[in-house]
């Protein structure tokens, strides 16, 4: 396994990072405990999950994810050190978390409680904002013109996002989380908050995930070197496009207990004639080298200059297996190539 840092935080963090959010939906407890076992024995010492978990969500699912880690924290008491946990606070929008509001200061310090009790640890290493309170032009939102940032008022944004910086700012003196971090935000995201923090001497964004992957490469270059160049680590989620570029949907295929199946919150935006031409091209490139698409999608995002750790999700332990072992690859010039050469003639599928 290799490693990288996160960010300005000085800790190693694995290049893999575990994601969870299926426990819960169609991962059981076993299923999880299993996974984290796996996970941990082949060096990946990264796990991410959230509170709005697990996914699609849903009031009766809320929690769920943060529980089942718990439960096996609490099973295994001495082995919290053995990796870095991140979790999140649910953005606006859902009904069933505290009325659907924004993120506030005063609904940070509570879900940071709520949290670190479901999970049955006594802190947090890395406490991120799931979406921040304006429209981002994240979840299929990012063509021009589909989010209006000229109407936004951004010292009404700059003030709430204060309110939230000394929240977490408390709840690191207080010891509950480690560091801060974003996802689905943008560069000004980025730097206002970066830029509120030297001004009132408050806690630093550590990291920011966001979908990152060859059907979904928006972030490439502007963002990523804002990242680099601002000591923020990159932690693309969805590097397979929510399993489409595993292929298994191709001709409209729905396997049974995939994704796809379940109704999503923002529909299945990504499920386009584009994106379909350009998962069987990928799955042509993969064949041809003899990769699996997986491993092809994986590798390639793990080799993007400035991404710190990727963040992959399972069903089964053999996707798992498949998974980790994508990055010990290293693709060669001639499959970067005709990578290149997909991604050009489909730049933005979705």
């Amino acid at each position: 396994m290799h490693y990288s840092t996160l960010g300005h935080s000085g800790i190693n963090v694995s290049r893999v990072c575990l994601g969870t959010m299926t426990w819960g939906k169609q991962n059981s407890q076993s299923d999880a405990n299993a996974q984290i076992e796996y996970a941990l024995a082949q060096g990946v010492n990264f796990i991410d999950t959230a509170e709005m978990y697990a996914v699609p969500p849903t009031a009766e699912t809320y929690g769920t994810t943060e529980t089942i880690i718990g439960n096996w924290l609490a099973a295994n008491p001495t082995r919290r050190s053995e990796f870095i946990l991140a979790s999140k606070i649910a953005g606006n929008g859902l009904p069933y978390i505290r009325g659907g509001s924004d993120i506030t200061g005063e609904s940070i310090l509570q879900a940071v409680d709520d949290s670190l009790a479901r999970l049955q640890t006594n802190y947090i290493d890395l406490y991120q904002l799931h979406w921040p309170n304006r429209t981002s032009p994240h979840f299929g939102k990012h063509a021009p013109g589909r989010v209006n940032f000229s109407q936004v008022n951004s010292a009404e944004q700059s003030a709430q996002m204060l309110d939230i910086l000394q929240a977490l700012d408390a709840c690191v003196k207080a010891g509950k989380i480690r560091h801060f971090g974003l996802s689905d935000d943008t560069p000004w995201g980025i730097n206002e908050y970066i830029r509120l923090s030297e001004q009132h001497n408050l806690t630093r964004v550590t990291a920011i995930q966001n979908e990152f992957n060859l059907l979904h490469s928006k972030d490439w270059p502007y963002l990523i070197e804002n990242c680099v160049h601002q000591q923020v680590a990159y932690l693309p989620w969805s590097p397979l496009a929510t399993g489409a570029l595993t292929g298994k949907y191709l001709n409209g295929a729905r396997p049974s207990d995939s994704r796809w199946n379940f109704i999503q919150r923002n529909g299945l935006f990504r499920d386009t004639e584009q994106s379909n031409a350009a998962v069987a091209a990928y799955c042509e490139v993969a064949q041809k080298h003899g990769l699996t698409p997986a491993q092809l999608a994986l590798a390639w995002c793990n080799q993007v200059d400035g991404v710190t750790s990727t963040i992959i999700g399972a069903t089964n332990l053999a996707q798992l297996k498949e998974n980790i072992n994508a990055f010990e690859l290293t693709l060669s010039d001639n499959v970067l190539q005709d990578i290149a050469e997909v991604h050009k003639q489909y730049p933005s599928p979705f």
